[in-house]
């Protein structure tokens, strides 16, 4: 069974649990055959007229005692069977999060946002129903129907079991071919379920967009569409599982229709009692749940399978970078060097960064400029080690990144992307990302180097202000200082700004320069920009042009040369001018 095989490891840690469960589930069954067999004999007892008073009140105390008996016991076995399902959730739950942040950004452009909050929703709830509720339907499946038949077969007639049994066999052959079709269709509606997710993050996400270009209406239809066909596809599956329990009161009707019928003919034939007919259709109707377990198990396990496969996949998929056998420890980033790097994206078919050299020594800055789509943010993302590159391309300290652990290297750096990030928490809490403990002044300083003081004393809660989802109260510049403030708090070896002062206006883009020249001497800065004037104070300028260096040199260099970073710091003092 492929369901087991892949959670093997989860029964194994919790093998305790589930024996003691299945063997309460055991004994559950085996005293539920006493009450109908005492059913029986005060049947037989009261048309013999032997049953007497004591009799009676003894008969009515056992069946009551027994029935408080097994309330206990099956509140011990759901409690901790349904208690492993739970589990199970949270761990796999956990295992999916942890792997996807080992994940490099070539797993996530394979992987829709939707199809992974379906894996973690969904399957995952798919998974635990197995591992909790499939459990019970199938003990109730085995123990169940195993304990009433020999109570059939030892208290009553043999024969007059066989014929009640007949139609069984018919339900089996019919579950069996139903469970595959719920398999298959099942899948099919998970999978669109994954994209009406990724339709609905979109529209939420992009909900100004959408609201700026008056497409609501059409927005609004196109995920009628989509939900339309989750509904259909979940309509078909429902329509499978609909058919599992009429099928089954089918087949109980007939067996009761035997049972009664022949059963009838055998007191005639005094072969039975009376009291032994009414015990076998007492026992015929406990035999109903199981059949109906049976046909639950069946479901609940082609879903879980379905699921199980959909999430083993995505956990069996390793990152596209690993660590080295043997990483070299290198204790500071002296020395940063790139020698003649070629990258070209996944999914691209032209390189985004050819045969690209420089050298940084620690504590220099290194500026980098050019046309948009020139591969300013790409060669920044290198030093994030987010896509595996050639041998003895990228070297720190004299060692080639490949053979420097991940984690030490995203240790060295703090990243303030184009994109932000910002969390629906407070402004402290989203400041404090990358250092938790950080205290009150640190991050008072880390505020102020980001020329974010101000803006903080005018809000209604000043630190402790909620900003929103994704930072939906603050204006593009308070979100860019705010990053910057999160990246200067960590103090890193290692500070990229990529093109993070594009929204704030030239005064404060100087003050957050000055504030990180001052604080940030002896370490290491890499400054991607537009604006030129941000770069004019760095040790060393590249000027990209799609992937290539055009220009290389300090700011006074190239104004020398004469090239395109003179033609567009002339036109951008020109514009400031006139602003001005």
């Amino acid at each position: 069974m492929s369901f087991v095989k892949r959670l093997r490891w989860f029964f194994k840690d919790r093998w305790g649990s589930y024996v003691l469960a299945i063997g309460i589930m055991t004994l559950v069954s085996l005293l539920s055959t006493i009450p109908p067999n005492l059913i029986g004999r005060t049947v037989d007892n009261i048309r013999d007229g032997q049953l007497t008073s004591d009799g009676l009140t003894q008969t009515v105390l056992t069946l009551a005692l027994l029935a408080l008996f097994l309330y206990v016991m099956v509140y011990i076995w759901i409690t901790t069977l349904f208690g492993n399902s739970a589990l199970i959730e949270k761990v796999l739950r956990g295992k999916l999060l942890a792997n996807l942040t080992r994940m490099t950004p070539a797993f996530f452009q394979r992987n829709s946002t939707g199809q992974l909050m379906a894996l973690a929703t969904n399957d995952v709830l798919a998974i635990g129903q197995t591992a909790g509720y499939g459990v019970m339907t199938l003990v109730n499946t085995l123990v169940g129907a195993s304990v009433v038949i020999i109570m059939m077969i030892s208290l009553v007639s043999y024969k007059l079991m066989i014929a009640a049994l007949i139609p069984l066999p018919l339900l089996a052959v019919v579950i069996s071919k139903l469970g595959n079709k719920v398999r298959t269709r099942f899948l099919d509606a998970q999978a669109s379920f994954g994209k009406m997710n990724e339709h609905a993050l979109e529209s939420i996400s992009g909900i100004r967009v959408i609201r700026s270009y008056v497409q609501e209406n059409n927005d609004l239809v196109a995920f009628d569409h989509v939900t339309s066909e989750v509904m259909l596809k979940n309509k078909r599956v429902s329509i499978l599982n609909a058919m599992f329990q009429p099928i089954i009161s089918l087949i109980v009707g007939v067996s009761y229709s035997i049972g009664i019928g022949y059963g009838s003919y055998l007191v005639f034939q005094d072969e039975i009692s009376l009291g032994q007919l009414i015990s076998f259709n007492i026992y015929l109707g406990m035999l109903i749940w199981p059949m109906i377990s049976f046909g639950e198990f069946i479901n609940v396990l082609q879903r879980g399978s379905a699921s199980a496969d959909r999430l083993d996949s995505a956990l069996t998929q390793n990152p596209d970078l690993q660590d080295s056998d043997k990483p070299v420890a290198v204790k500071v980033p002296s020395r940063i060097e790139m020698k003649q790097l070629t990258f070209t994206y996944p999914t691209a078919s032209q390189p985004s960064l050819d045969n690209v050299s420089f050298q940084l020594e620690r504590g220099q800055t290194l500026g980098i400029v050019g046309k948009t789509g020139s591969g300013k943010s790409t060669l920044l993302k290198q030093l994030l080690r987010q896509y595996p590159l050639d041998k003895d391309r990228l070297m720190i300290a004299g060692v080639p990144v490949e053979q420097i652990t991940i984690d030490q290297m995203r240790r060295w750096i703090a990243y303030v992307p184009q994109e932000h990030l910002l969390l629906s928490k407070t402004i402290r809490e989203n400041i404090a990302l990358g250092k938790p403990n950080a205290t009150s002044e640190e991050i008072a300083r880390a505020v102020q180097m980001a020329s974010f003081t101000e803006d903080i004393a005018q809000m209604p809660e000043g630190l402790e202000t909620v900003v929103g989802e994704n930072g939906v109260m603050l204006s593009g510049g308070q979100k860019q200082r705010l990053a910057i403030a999160r990246a200067l708090l960590v103090d890193s070896e290692i500070l990229l700004l990529d093109d993070s002062l594009s929204a704030v206006d030239a005064r404060t883009e100087s003050r957050i320069l000055h504030h990180i020249r001052l604080e940030r001497e002896g370490k290491t800065t890499f400054i991607t920009t537009h604006r030129l004037s941000a770069v004019s104070h760095a040790d060393w300028i590249l000027v990209l042009s799609e992937g290539r260096i055009i220009e290389e040199g300090t700011h006074e260099e190239l104004m020398l040369f004469g090239g395109w970073y003179k033609e567009q710091w002339e036109r951008q003092q020109m514009e400031a001018s006139l602003e001005e």
